[in-house]
């Protein structure tokens, strides 16, 4: 069968705007070929990169000299014929390659997501990936690469596919009694039917237990700076983002609202959030901010309780949200103006001296509670949501005492909950809420 063509043929430029060394434009769609004979004087031998010099169609002055890749449809990355051209990344160059295709009869410049979203439609990858393809392009860190990386090759596919098998022979089981209900086997199926879905939904508990971490994972490890006004936060955070992200001052209560810098630390995307110094406020703002530091506190993973010398303890009340509370990391400031304490982290924002040892603590703890990407497979809360409910599914058609057409329809429900982490069955709505992510291009 070949590609689904759509009615439109789309271009877009795929690399960033803006002066650089190389810009790439792509077009997809079937009016691709004659394109590529009208701007590059002929069409290459498929999948073969050549250089060729680039005429605008109806003036013929010359665009650029640059590499045209022609893949005719299917064997291409959207489905159907699709063609690059590699030029050279002046901002001149490539809006007159834009322009020039701009005028194209047939031709329109492409949506957000929408050569993915061909792709995803021609079968060249399936929902997840497209999910993980978003992920990957999003990605700042290692960790996040490589738990994006992993879903694009196809690990949650070949799972989701692996328990819908099982859910389908479950089903034929179910079918073939309610068929043959008046043979003398007619119970044969419920021994099978066990072996066969058991198995199953203990493999979703486990990959559900392991879910919100590599949800979490996508968005970053939290870490809450707090302490008494004074006591060295905002130093630390600008030591940290090795910029002036905070105020530093030494009239207390400065920081009234809540800063943030995002770091890498150690392939862990970590989130350090300034926050107001936890004290009795003696004005209306830094009441507010007091208050803006508590309700973060809910939200976070880590709260580093900083304290000059670590004369001060952290106040356990105060850190209690009411929710989970997160784990607290008391660190000394100033260590090049006090002793060591006996217990505890010591630093010094000034002299650099035991911030090596508080990242390899705060990646630790992140790793511990987040994972580091390479065995994650539900990486988003929809995944969650649908192998859930497919979980539920199944152990409703393994009550002993339900009727076999009642059962038969708690499997099939967990099956299409299944097929939509793929994109099996088609959700209009989550389709346009995910490709809408995309930049135009891709």
């Amino acid at each position: 069968m070949g590609p689904r063509m759509s009615a439109a043929t789309i271009y877009a430029l795929a690399t960033g705007v803006g002066r650089s060394a190389i810009a790439v434009v792509r077009v997809s769609g079937p009016l691709t070929r004659g394109v590529v004979e009208t701007l590059a004087g002929g069409t290459p031998s498929p999948r073969q990169a050549r250089v060729k010099r680039l005429e605008d169609p109806e003036s013929g002055a010359v665009l650029d000299h640059g590499l045209v890749l022609w893949f005719p449809g299917p064997r291409s990355v959207t489905g159907e014929d699709y063609a690059e051209f590699h030029v050279h990344g002046g901002r001149a160059v490539v809006n007159g390659v834009l322009s020039a295709l701009n005028r194209f009869p047939g031709l329109r410049e492409a949506e957000p997501g929408e050569f993915a979203r061909r792709g995803f439609a021609n079968g060249k990858m399936d929902l997840s990936q497209v999910e993980a393809l978003a992920d990957l392009i999003d990605a700042q860190t290692e960790f996040q690469r490589r738990q994006a990386v992993r879903a694009l090759g196809g690990e949650l596919r070949r799972q989701v596919e692996a328990w819908r098998a099982a859910i389908v022979q479950a089903l034929a089981l179910v079918e073939a009694e309610l068929d043959f209900s008046d043979e003398e086997d007619a119970g044969a199926a419920h021994a099978p039917l066990e072996t066969t879905l058991r198995p199953v939904a203990a493999e979703m508990q486990t990959v559900l237990r392991e879910a919100p971490a590599s949800e979490r994972l996508r968005d970053g490890y939290v870490v809450l700076i707090l302490g008494p006004p004074n006591s060295g936060k905002s130093t630390l955070l600008n030591c940290l983002a090795r910029r002036d992200v905070a105020i530093v001052s030494a009239i207390p209560g400065t920081t009234r609202d809540l800063i943030e810098a995002h770091l890498d630390i150690r392939g862990m995307p970590v989130t350090f959030v300034d926050t107001a110094g936890l004290c009795e406020a003696s004005d209306e703002i830094e009441k507010i901010g007091v208050a803006r530091t508590l309700e973060r506190v809910k939200h976070a993973d880590l709260v580093l309780w900083l304290s000059e010398g670590g004369a001060v303890p952290a106040p356990a009340g105060q850190l209690d949200s009411g929710g989970a509370t997160p784990e607290v990391l008391a660190v000394a400031t100033k260590a090049d103006l006090f002793a060591e304490p006996a217990n505890g982290l010591a630093i010094s924002a000034k002299t650099g001296c035991g911030l090596d040892r508080l990242f390899s603590e705060i990646s630790r703890r992140a790793t511990d509670r987040l994972g580091d990407g390479a065995s994650a497979l539900l990486i988003r809360r929809r995944h969650r949501d649908a192998v859930q409910t497919a979980r539920v599914n199944i152990e409703a058609a393994l009550e002993g005492d339900k009727p076999l057409e009642v059962a038969a329809d708690d499997l099939r429900i967990a099956g299409r909950a299944l097929g939509r982490i793929v994109g099996a069955i088609d959700v209009e709505q989550v389709l346009d809420a995910i490709f809408a992510q995309f930049c135009i291009g891709k």
